[in-house]
């Protein structure tokens, strides 16, 4: 089966003549343009651990013969799941549209017509999207109305410890920024 999200940087695995800032053929399709960081898949990988125990434990307690409990188990195994599939989509996808912020609980989608700049900041971020705030790098997206939107952080679990990854996204997403981003005059 393959893993498009496994080859989102495929460009920069290349050597730098090969390697294009949008190294997709369709654009019209959201893609992540980074891979997800090893913090983010070893939680993702721990929950769907835990969610094979509490299917194993599902799966005991129903041939013993207790449906409800069986269910109860079930549903959260299907819960657990759902967390790590969500948290695996976690980031900033771009397209040909525009941008979007994917949350845990939310998204963002900006169209490349609301966009007014898109640049990296030095300033205190959030470590691991923890309270605690250190300083770090930040790509923050302004929208026409003036309201700032980080996209990404050198400091969050796509990006801890790795500081080349965090640039190489930070381009991608400038590149496509200035490629379909419409000239902003204030």
């Amino acid at each position: 089966m393959p893993l498009p999200f496994l080859t989102a940087d495929r460009a920069f695995d290349a050597t730098d003549d090969e390697a294009a800032a949008l190294p997709f053929d369709d654009h019209d399709q959201w893609r992540r343009p980074y891979r997800p960081g090893p913090w983010r898949v070893a939680a993702a990988a721990m929950l769907l651990l835990l969610a094979s125990y509490v299917l194993l434990a599902a799966v005991i307690i129903l041939f013993a013969g207790a449906l409800p409990g069986a269910s109860v188990c079930f549903g959260i195994a299907a819960l657990v799941i759902a967390t790590a599939l969500r948290l695996l989509r976690i980031g900033t996808w771009v397209s040909r549209h525009g941008v979007r912020r994917v949350g845990f609980l939310s998204t963002t989608t900006v169209p490349w017509g609301r966009v007014a700049e898109v640049r990296t900041l030095q300033q205190p971020v959030r470590w691991l999207g923890l309270p605690r705030t250190v300083q770090g790098q930040v790509l923050l997206l302004v929208r026409e109305g003036g309201e700032p939107l980080p996209l990404l952080t050198d400091r969050n679990a796509d990006f801890l410890s790795r500081v080349e990854a965090f640039d190489r996204a930070a381009d991608t997403v400038e590149a496509w920024a200035a490629e379909y981003r419409p000239a902003f005059t204030p």
